[in-house]
C-alpha cells in the first residue's frame, strides 16, 4: 500500500478527497438554492409585452413597451423598452431588492428614483420620485395564472396634472 508524506494510506487520502468534494458540492448546491429562493416569490420576473387593447393609458401613455425583470446578484433588474405617446423610442431601468428603498431610475422622464416594495409573491408597489418628490404610485400585480401583469398608476405628470392609467402586459 502506498503512503503519502503525512503517512496516510492512499485509501484514506481518496476517502478524504471524496468527502471534501461532497462537502463542496453540498455548499454550492445550498448557495444556489438560497439564491433561487431569494427571488423565487417574485412572480413578475420574466418578460412582459404591453397589450394596448386591454390597457387604459390615456393620451400621454406609452404606445408600445416591453418590460423585462431579471433576478441578479444585486436584486431584480428591470429593463424597459418601447415607444412613447409621440412615437419616440424609450428605454430605461433600475436594479432593486424590492425593499422600498430608493434606487436610481435611468431613462424615465417622469422620475429619477424608484422605490419598489414587494407586497407578496404576486405584487409590489412602486413610488416614483422626481427631484426628491413623490410623483407617481404604481401598483403591480401578476394574475393567478401567471400570464398577465397589470400596472395601475396614479400621480401627477410633468405639467402637474393629475392622471391615472392601467397598463396590461402579457407574459412572453
Amino acid at each position: 500500500m502506498t503512503t503519502f508524506p503525512d503517512n496516510r494510506p492512499e485509501a484514506s487520502k481518496e476517502a478524504l478527497m471524496r468527502k471534501n468534494l461532497w462537502v463542496r458540492s453540498l455548499l454550492v448546491a445550498a448557495t444556489c438554492m438560497v439564491g433561487a429562493t431569494l427571488f423565487a416569490g417574485e412572480n413578475w420576473v420574466g418578460t412582459w409585452k404591453l397589450n394596448a387593447a386591454k390597457s387604459q393609458l390615456g393620451p400621454a401613455g406609452v404606445r408600445a413597451q416591453t418590460l423585462k425583470f431579471e433576478a441578479t446578484a444585486d436584486g431584480i433588474k428591470l429593463t424597459s423598452e418601447g415607444t412613447d405617446a409621440e412615437g419616440k423610442p424609450m428605454q430605461g431601468g433600475y436594479v432593486s431588492k424590492f425593499d422600498g428603498k430608493d434606487v436610481p431610475w435611468a431613462g424615465n422622464p417622469m422620475a429619477d428614483v424608484a422605490s419598489p416594495k414587494k407586497l407578496d409573491d404576486n405584487s409590489y408597489e412602486n413610488v416614483w420620485k422626481k427631484d426628491g418628490k413623490a410623483v407617481v404610485t404604481a401598483k403591480v400585480a401578476v394574475s393567478k395564472d401567471g400570464k398577465t401583469l397589470t400596472v395601475s398608476q396614479s400621480g401627477t405628470d410633468a405639467k402637474g396634472a393629475a392622471f391615472s392609467s392601467t397598463a396590461v402586459y402579457d407574459k412572453q
